[in-house]
């Protein structure tokens, strides 16, 4: 007989979708239609449509914006592993890759951890289209710092 664990990353239990979206309402993620779409015991998938707001002049995903989404549904991983009442992760260093054009539909962001370090932790961030083509591979890094008093937890 095969034992088998469930093991997660995420502090506190799987992450609240509708709570992650709904914290990013009023900033960035929300002028830019973020949404939380999907979550793994080890990733965490965020969806964003292309539109007026994240299109280049020539009609196609401008790639601020997919940086802007890789960095968001990273930064918003590395929160949910942990515990807001002690660490926080901030944004430190991010690349990304742009691949291929994306024209209208929806991208879909998935952020998987490749290390969660005590002081630090980096992220890869796989962007596709409604095809599933790869449009943009990203990586960023976060610092885990002391938390703040009156901070957001991440859901």
């Amino acid at each position: 007989m095969t034992t088998t664990t469930n093991t997660t990353i995420w502090h506190g239990g799987t992450p609240d979708l509708a709570r992650l979206t709904e914290a990013g309402a009023t900033s960035m993620p929300g002028f830019l239609g973020i949404e939380f779409v999907a979550v793994g015991d080890d990733w965490l998938t965020a969806r964003m449509p292309v539109t007026e707001r994240t299109r280049q002049p020539y009609g196609r995903l401008h790639g601020g914006a997919s940086v802007a989404l890789a960095e968001t549904v990273a930064s918003v991983a590395a929160m949910a592993t942990l515990d807001p009442a002690v660490s926080a992760a901030v944004g430190m260093e991010i690349n990304a890759n742009h691949l291929r054009p994306a024209g209208d539909g929806y991208v879909h962001a998935t952020a998987r951890a490749e290390s969660l370090g005590r002081t630090s932790q980096v992220w890869t961030i796989r962007i596709i289209d409604a095809a599933e083509r790869l449009v943009c591979i990203a990586r960023m890094t976060a610092a885990v710092i002391p938390a703040q008093r009156g901070a957001v937890a991440a859901a």
